[in-house]
């Protein structure tokens, strides 16, 4: 097999829907696997938004949609998502025993010749290696949110890919229009989301902690980082609060942080439990489609009035 034309991306939420409609704008063949039908009617749904975005921001014709839309199909049936598969992008929940579960039910299903990336924000390939049951076959592609604009994608091995997976996986990323980063040795977090999860918990401590508002911490953000048009709470927004919350949970355990734990618990009850899960659904830290850092003002000097106001956030908590 030279390229990979049948695609199956496993998991249809804020990323995993991205990864499918992207992949098939560029000409591949895509099934859409999700565990349930409300999945993948969400799914649906969101597809017909990047339609409309690839349209205003990319320069898609009706006729680039259509065809694009012609390629796409759904299923809750994994064995009838990957009966043609030759390439398997899993991007089910950041919980490792969902991610364990999913390969072992994947793994005899497959036909003999197709590879499988995982798209985890944060684990290691090496750990589901087995689980799999084809470690040679196996590799990260880790592709950033927003990919019709921020188009890259991590390639990561572990000891035992195949110089041919990674082959395949490289011309993959090439041929989807992604710029592919090489990932020179194992690392949770690959390069992106190493100082990417260090930016957003620290920023979170913020709050939790309330040391600021999260509107301000990303004006402090938005200011020294020179051509920024996000900061840390807008970007947790696009990544997803459940997503997020998973990962500084899962984090927070194993390293035993109890700060990185009760930032995920703050994520959960002011933004997950509240179902502003993210831009996907038109709130998180902000409301969208036009969130206040985006406004006229967000980071002017503000009106002589509102020294008051500031004061009163600043004086010394008297509790």
């Amino acid at each position: 097999m030279e390229t990979i034309r049948h695609l199956t991306v496993a998991g249809s939420g804020v990323l995993g829907g991205q990864i499918a409609w992207h992949s098939a704008y560029k000409g591949k063949i895509v099934v859409v696997y999700d565990i349930s039908d409300a999945a993948i009617a969400n799914c649906r749904q969101m597809h017909a938004h990047y339609a409309a975005i690839y349209k205003s921001e990319v320069g898609a014709s009706d006729t680039d949609i259509e065809a694009t839309v012609a390629r796409l199909r759904y299923s809750t049936d994994l064995a009838d998502a990957v009966v043609t598969a030759d390439l398997v992008i899993e991007a089910v929940p950041e919980v490792p025993e969902i991610k364990d579960r999913f390969y072992r039910e994947l793994a005899p299903l497959l036909p003999a010749h197709t590879v499988i990336a995982t798209n985890s924000s944060t684990l290691l390939a090496s750990d589901f290696a087995e689980a799999t049951g084809r470690p040679s076959q196996f590799c990260s592609l880790h592709y950033a949110n927003l990919i019709w604009s921020m188009n890259l994608v991590e390639i990561m091995a572990h000891h035992a890919t195949s110089d041919a997976t990674l082959t395949l996986a490289t011309r993959f990323v090439i041929e989807t229009g992604m710029v592919p980063i090489a990932v020179q040795k194992e690392q949770n977090g690959y390069l992106l989301n190493t100082w990417l999860v260090s930016l957003l918990n620290s920023a979170q401590t913020l709050v939790t902690n309330g040391v600021g508002t999260f509107e301000d911490v990303d004006r402090t953000f938005l200011k020294v980082a020179l051509g920024a048009k996000v900061g840390p709470f807008g970007i947790i927004d696009v990544v997803g609060t459940n997503t997020v919350m998973n990962i500084l949970r899962h984090w927070g355990n194993v390293n035993q942080d109890e700060q990185m734990l009760r930032n995920a618990a703050y994520v959960q009850g002011h933004l997950v439990d509240q179902g502003r899960s993210g831009i996907g659904v038109g709130a998180g830290y902000y409301d969208y489609p036009s969130p206040s850092y985006q406004q006229p003002g967000f980071l002017d000097v503000p009106d002589i009035s509102a020294v008051a106001s500031i004061v009163e956030r600043v004086r010394p908590n008297r509790e």
